[in-house]
């Protein structure tokens, strides 16, 4: 089966990676780059594997988790289709099954809370790891006093998905820094996030929970 590091070896992969990172940091976003999709990646293979879902799924969720964001390299605007229909072509090229291409395109494709469902249990893990990508390093322009995305994430000094197999628990565990943001700002620009997290947690048959320095908020 293909890998993430075999896409990350991908010359036009790469090239997708970076002019995506470049694009958003000249529209003022936070980082979407190299670091975010390894992390999403990551993550979206570990909630799966920590839920017992077979090998396979595991290695789907991890590469779209690393592809989610590549269409932002040609627009942020419906960045989850245009990523859907790259990864479909380009895996497919590189030999992977349809089906299995497929279940990557779907999770790229409605990962975007705006207009995604957790409509695969791939979908959700993406969606879950995604969304919980709350952290100073990514933070790239520094405007913390005009930008509240900045600094939301400059605050959060520590995030983590936890992952309790056993109760079938997801939580987001945030630690915060509330003398550079109150922890009402986080839920300002998460709480979209937070919804759609919510429902992808019941898509793999778990609950959800958000954690803010030690104290249960959701």
């Amino acid at each position: 089966m293909i890998t993430v590091e075999d896409l990350k070896r991908d010359i036009r992969i790469a090239m997708l990676v970076s002019r995506a990172r470049e694009a958003l940091v000249k529209l003022g976003y936070t980082e979407h780059g190299d670091r975010h999709m390894s992390k999403v990646s990551e993550d979206a293979g570990r909630i799966m594997k920590e839920l017992g879902y077979p090998e396979r799924d595991v290695r789907l969720a991890e590469i779209a988790g690393y592809l989610h964001d590549t269409g932002s390299a040609i627009n942020r605007v419906q960045h989850e289709q245009t990523g859907a229909l790259l990864a479909l072509r380009f895996l497919t090229e590189k030999g992977m099954p349809f089906e299995d291409a497929l279940d990557v395109a779907t999770a790229i494709g409605n990962h975007h809370e705006e207009t995604g469902e957790p409509v695969t249990a791939i979908t959700a893990a993406v969606i879950l790891a995604d969304k919980a990508d709350v952290h100073r390093s990514r933070v790239v322009a520094y405007d913390i006093k005009n930008d509240i995305h900045d600094r939301v994430n400059f605050a959060a000094t520590k995030s983590m998905i936890d992952v309790d197999a056993a109760t079938r628990v997801i939580s987001y565990r945030i630690e915060i820094d509330t003398e550079i943001s109150p922890v009402m700002e986080y839920f300002e620009i998460f709480t979209p996030r937070i919804h759609i997290a919510e429902r992808a947690a019941r898509a793999l048959s778990a609950s959800f929970q958000v954690w803010i320095n030690n104290t249960r908020m959701l």
